[in-house]
């Protein structure tokens, strides 16, 4: 197996063309099928569906194509690594965010890494946490911002921040509690609106509710932050999650925030792979990230957070 047959096949399926990926590549569209055929009768699997109209991936092919992607990384990783040896640091460097946490940090982020390190390309990518884990794993990510639910042992992870969960509704609802806090009890009386079991809140709740000897029964899913923003304002029920990513509307004064007690912790984690060396740029990266956390705590731009001590 060879590298630029890695890069074929990924152009292939990027471009869902033969003939569009040898356009691209500058390679003669027989001599890529047969680099394609070769990469196959290799891996004893098809890897695309061939048709009139382009090309799709087979099941074996998804999965390929995620190694593929995640091997040509680490070989431009590889290769920056080097060359940042004798120079600033400069080249890509990938961080994943989860979406409860973006709103707060990546336009600082990206700001203050264009300021300080303008040879550096850094590309965010927003997921859920799960998603995230699978990344920074297979390499994909050089870095990413993660939740400690005590399965970290496989990453290399700096605490950052400590927040409270709120329990938070629209503002007027009947579900605002008669007073502050509010107990998780009374609050698993209301329809709860929440990630699904991936994301990284969610475990936390379903263990402080079993450590309390009960139950999330009328639970809405949903991942997407701007969806339950709306499910929220539309009067559907309360959920549990910090202030950051709901701060507009929580300062505008259509939704409310209620503590809970007993409190609720996570805990926001910075980690990279144990087993991937970290370029200079992704080190330099990293060491920003840190940077503009305290910036944003120390100016209550991150509202609800705390330094990790």
């Amino acid at each position: 197996m060879e590298l630029r047959q890695l890069r074929y096949f990924v152009a292939i399926v990027d471009h869902g063309s033969l003939s569009r990926a040898a356009l691209v590549l500058h390679v003669a569209q027989p001599a890529l099928t047969q680099q394609l055929r070769q990469l196959e009768e290799e891996l004893g699997a098809q890897l695309l569906h061939r048709s009139a109209h382009g090309v799709l991936s087979t099941e074996a092919g998804k999965v390929f194509y995620e190694h593929a992607q995640a091997i040509l990384k680490q070989v431009v990783d590889a290769r920056s690594a080097v060359t940042q040896l004798t120079t600033r640091p400069s080249g890509s460097v990938t961080l994943g965010l989860p979406h409860s946490i973006s709103g707060a940090l990546a336009l600082p982020l990206l700001t203050a890494a264009r300021t300080t390190y303008p040879e550096i390309t850094l590309q965010l990518t927003e997921e859920i946490s799960g998603s995230l884990t699978e990344q920074l794993k297979s390499g994909r990510l050089n870095l990413a911002v993660l939740f400690d639910d005590g399965q970290l042992g496989g990453f290399e992870s700096t605490p950052l921040v400590e927040e409270d969960l709120m329990y938070i509704c629209r503002a007027a609802s009947s579900w605002v509690p008669p007073a502050a806090p509010v107990t998780l009890g009374a609050a698993l009386v209301s329809p709860l609106i929440l990630p699904a079991q991936q994301h990284g809140v969610r475990p936390l709740i379903e263990q402080a509710a079993a450590s309390a000897g009960l139950a999330l029964s009328n639970i809405i899913e949903i991942n997407s932050i701007a969806i339950l923003k709306s499910a929220l304002l539309a009067d559907m029920g309360a959920t549990l999650l910090p202030l950051a990513p709901l701060r507009a509307e929580i300062e505008s004064g259509a939704l409310v925030a209620t503590p809970v007690h007993p409190p609720i912790q996570r805990r926001v984690t910075l980690c990279a792979s144990r087993n991937i060396p970290l370029t200079n740029a992704a080190t330099a990266i990293s060491r920003l990230v840190r940077q503009v956390t305290e910036m944003l705590c120390e100016n209550e731009q991150w509202s609800g957070a705390r330094l990790h001590e």
